[in-house]
């Protein structure tokens, strides 16, 4: 009996020891089948899922969501914490909205553009106008542009007031308010806590640090500011009153007669802006889905009209650049000493770039598209050096500048062969500052005193607790005044103008780009396509024949190499982000409860402050303007 028991368990081991091996050998198979089919998956999502059919009347949907940028900002990481965090990450290159409108122009299957602007938000004045003028451009084809916005702020507007019909919710409006700025300005609460600013300066306009000096704009900034701004002013109501065929001065007449006409109307503020002719229609986005499918026709599930958004058809689009091009290189954001993403731009980085370019044989001429209220100017000298650099070995450089050029902005444009910026941009500011702050007063209030030995007085000069020692004042103030006369000189050099004229326009003053050109600062005012142009004809060739004909030199962006993989990995790492994030708010985590406008300049100034701080020297001079002026 027990040998049969034995002989039973031994047969059931062997069974189950098979049985096992079986499993495992199928799951290894199973493990291998499925890491082929995910990568072969993979492989044709990357190739093939992206690519959208187009078919014969179809209507370019230009949904832009999200701020438009020269350079989609951040690297991957800061992309993802953006979404973990709630917060949107989603933004319009201004070239990818150029290039869309410019290949749906001559696309037969595109019978016209849709311009939605609900989630827009917006641009500095030279962007804006940038994108308008491909908006007109894609308008002599003869297809419309049809606008549509639940309600349009005055950057969603400028836009709009471009396209060949303007509809809006009908409980919305049109809000145009003109230009101005309020900043805080911080010396009083700074002397309650027993904290001094400390700003050293050279320029009399240069009022980036003024609020922490001040508790009011000085007379400098006023004037400089307001100069400025009714300048831009002028040019962005030109702009709407000559695209909607408005009589001239109309907008700034309206706005004066606000009250009064909305009262006229029962405070319908819709129906005003159609009487006043900003909007063509009130309609509601049903309604005009039903017109839009009525007009092309529906899509294959019959529930709404034939369309294709602009990113997708961009992507079907798509050919790389091959052989000799215009290397197209945008420094954007904020000028660092070393390397930056996306978005910024780091002395070393944007350097390397350039380097790159000009050692590349098929590179016959760099674009250097600027927007940038500066920096470091240490960053920015490596930048500047670099472009000589190119130069010296041949390589064309025209600058071209969006939104902003100024103080760093601009120093990086001073070794350009040609310096173009539209009449909108913000430029100048060459003037340097630095800013040591101290808090002796707040630490005598709070009973805490400091001392210990040192060997030399500069050992921990710099102790925020403590006063500003005046010889490392003095030092320092040397440094940005040797910096500002070296600022002076290159630019004089770089302008062919006297050191005592640059000087005089100099002094921290920012210019538009109209003014800037009658001051000699910059050498046209013109387009991005404009700077192209020029680039193209420094090069003195052409890509070569098709047809008989010359085929104008190719634009390239360069910039950091991002693989198909890469693109996957971003996107799906964002939408798994976004996924997390969802409900997480971050509103536990902000310094600042209350007012949310209030509470963003605060952070907004102080974050400014801290980034100033962390470089690695405290005293570390800045060419920096803090003069972001957007409509």
């Amino acid at each position: 009996m027990f040998s049969s028991v034995r002989t039973f368990f031994q047969t059931l081991h062997r069974t189950t020891l098979k049985v096992s091996d079986w499993l495992t050998q199928g799951f290894r198979i199973g493990l291998v089948l499925a890491v082929l089919a995910y990568g072969v998956g993979m492989v044709w999502f990357i190739y093939f899922a992206d690519r959208v059919a187009i078919t014969d009347h179809t209507v370019l949907v230009l949904d832009l969501k999200g701020a438009l940028v020269e350079e989609s900002p951040g690297g991957l990481r800061d992309k993802v914490l953006g979404e973990l965090q709630g917060e949107s990450t989603d933004s319009v290159r201004l070239r990818d909205l150029q290039m869309a409108l410019a290949l749906a122009e001559k696309d037969k299957r595109i019978d016209q553009v849709l311009l939605k602007l609900d989630d827009f938000k917006g641009a500095g004045l030279a962007s804006l106008r940038e994108a308008a003028g491909a908006i007109e451009k894609f308008k002599t084809s003869g297809k419309p542009v049809l606008a549509w916005s639940a309600g349009y702020d005055q950057r969603q507007y400028y836009l709009a007031a471009h396209a060949s019909q303007v509809a809006v919710h009908p409980m919305g409006t049109v809000f145009i308010e003109g230009f101005g700025r309020q900043r805080n300005y911080y010396k009083e609460a700074l002397d309650k806590l027993g904290i001094q600013a400390n700003l050293i300066r050279v320029g009399q306009y240069k009022s980036a640090g003024e609020p922490f000096i001040l508790s009011q704009p000085s007379a400098q900034a006023l004037k400089a500011e307001a100069h400025v701004y009714d300048a831009l002013w002028k040019l962005y109501t030109d702009g709407i009153e000559q695209a909607r065929k408005l009589p001239p001065g109309s907008v700034a007449q309206h706005i004066d007669s606000l009250p009064g006409a909305l009262q006229a109307v029962q405070g319908d503020a819709g129906q005003l802006v159609k009487d006043w002719k900003w909007v063509d229609q009130l309609q509601t986005l049903e309604s005009l889905r039903q017109t839009l499918m009525d007009t092309v026709g529906k899509d294959e599930g019959g529930k709404t009209f034939r369309q294709v958004g602009f990113k997708d058809y961009l992507q079907a689009q798509f050919k790389p650049v091959k052989g000799e091009h215009i290397a197209v290189i945008v420094a954007q954001g904020e000028i660092g000493d070393g390397r930056a993403p996306a978005g910024k731009i780091g002395g070393l980085s944007t350097s390397d770039l350039i380097r790159t370019a000009t050692e590349d044989e098929d590179v016959k001429a760099i674009v250097l598209r600027v927007n940038s209220p500066g920096g470091s100017a240490f960053g920015s000298e490596l930048i500047r050096d670099q472009l000589r650099i190119a130069r010296d070995k041949g390589k064309p450089v025209v600058v071209s500048m969006g939104d902003v050029a100024a103080s760093g902005g601009y120093w990086i444009a001073m070794a350009a062969d040609q310096v173009w910026a539209d009449a909108a941009t913000i430029t100048g500011s060459i003037g340097v500052f630095a800013m040591l702050p101290t808090g002796e007063g707040l630490m005598r209030k709070l009973g805490v005193n400091t001392g210990g030995y040192r060997t030399t007085w500069l050992a921990g000069a710099y102790d925020p607790r403590t006063a500003l020692n005046p010889r490392l004042q003095a030092l320092v103030q040397s440094g940005v005044e040797h910096i500002y006369a070296d600022f002076i000189g290159k630019a004089a050099q770089a302008r062919k103008l006297e050191v005592a004229q640059v000087d005089e326009l100099a002094q921290g003053r920012i210019w538009t780009g109209a003014q800037a050109q009658g001051h000699r600062l910059v050498d046209q005012v013109g387009s991005f396509n404009d700077a192209v142009q020029a680039a193209r004809q420094l090069a003195g060739k052409s890509a070569g024949k098709s047809a008989g004909t010359e085929v104008p030199l190719p634009i390239r962006y360069w910039g950091p190499k991002i693989s198909k993989v890469q693109g996957w990995v971003q996107r799906y790492l964002m939408q798994g982000a976004a996924q997390i994030g969802w409900g997480v708010g971050s509103s536990e985590l902000t310094p600042f409860t209350g007012l949310p406008g209030v509470n963003t300049v605060l952070a907004e100034d102080f974050i400014w402050l801290k980034g100033l701080l962390d470089q690695a020297q405290a005293y570390t001079a800045v060419t920096h303007c803090l003069c972001q002026i957007t409509p």
